[in-house]
């Protein structure tokens, strides 16, 4: 199948490898001509703008956008509305406020343009292992894209089946769903990384207990000397609270057990304040998920380990750099570990 994609960033350029490696074209363009040179010297076709990118893709076209979350995609989808015809589609791909899907649907809808919102997460490691997809639009759109979300997906792996779904599409084992329709998918995605973002401070504020375990201010005999990265791999094994987190964990602290190249400066990137605000509208009690974006707050003033620890989680998963981090960080992760179980060898 043909996708057009704008953005070739750190997930939209490996999407578009992902794709093309399962014989799907793609038409590529980025602000960046370098990243769309690269694309092109492994198959794609290089579009020099969007006029271009539209002009080289076949009717019925459709458009990926993979840009980051605010006026430049808000812009970039303005634009292509205007470049596209009648049967066409859009498909944000990034991490947009789900009522922003929904204003942008109607108005496209005013001149036949479908719009897709996909919540998409797989992180740098996607062209590997995958994306999982929340994929929110009209269903006959949806079906008629299944080509290109089947490829993306990272299938069934060696997770067991779930007793009790025979009767139930499919395409959700496989690591993609049609969530509802505009807006559902990105609001999926939003309530997921709000869960993320508590999974990652349970292990940031336990990592700090443990790191903690023998200051001055205990007793003699209440102090423990621990070894955090050892403590760290063994939880990963046969224990009740395994994660690809705790992977990433574990991995940045068998390399540097003090994260000392984190500055503990998190950053948040929007999804944790909408899902809080979700829950206000709701009236639904999120304390742990409310706590965690607050201490997310917190760590732009002052800095413990525990903040340090989600650092190099958010370096693992996404290549996240925060401020004052050291350059190298979020490179330095170990391959094999830092890849989900069902992509290991």
């Amino acid at each position: 199948m043909q996708l057009g994609m704008v953005g070739l960033g750190r997930m939209g350029g490996n999407i578009v490898r992902r794709l093309m490696k399962d014989g799907h074209h793609a038409v590529v363009y980025d602000r960046d001509p370098q990243a769309v040179d690269a694309l092109t010297r492994e198959g794609a076709t290089g579009a020099q703008g969007l006029e271009d990118l539209v002009r080289k893709l076949d009717a019925p076209r459709a458009v990926w956008v993979m840009l980051p979350a605010g006026h430049i995609t808000e812009t970039t989808i303005e634009a292509l509305g205007k470049l596209l015809a009648p049967g066409d589609v859009i498909i944000d791909g990034g991490n947009t406020f789900w009522q922003d899907d929904i204003r942008r649907a109607k108005t496209l809808e005013e001149n036949s343009i479908s719009y897709v919102d996909v919540g998409t997460s797989g992180g740098i490691w996607g062209y590997e292992r995958g994306y999982c997809m929340m994929i929110g639009g009209d269903k006959p759109v949806f079906d008629r894209l299944d080509p290109i979300f089947a490829t993306l997906a990272p299938g069934i792996g060696d997770i067991p089946r779930t007793p009790g779904r025979d009767d139930r599409d499919p395409r959700v084992e496989q690591g993609y769903i049609h969530a509802g329709p505009v807006g559902a998918g990105h609001f999926v995605k939003m309530v997921h990384n709000g869960i993320e973002y508590g999974l990652m401070q349970a292990y940031a504020e336990g990592f700090d207990i443990l790191k903690n375990a023998n200051i001055d201010a205990l007793p003699s005999e209440h102090r423990f000397d621990l070894d955090i990265a050892d403590i760290a791999e063994v939880w990963r094994r046969g224990s009740v609270i395994p994660s690809w987190l705790l992977d990433l964990t574990a991995s940045a602290l068998a390399r540097n057990g003090e994260l000392d190249t984190y500055s503990g400066f998190v950053e948040d990137s929007g999804e944790g304040r909408w899902t809080i605000n979700a829950a206000i509208e709701e009236a639904v009690p999120a304390e742990v998920l409310t706590s965690a974006l607050y201490a997310r707050f917190r760590s732009r003033k002052q800095h413990t380990f525990a903040e340090k620890i989600l650092s190099a989680m958010r370096a693992g998963f996404g290549g996240h750099k925060e401020p004052q981090q050291h350059p190298d960080a979020a490179h330095q992760a170990a391959p094999e570990i830092l890849k989900p179980k069902a992509e290991r060898a």
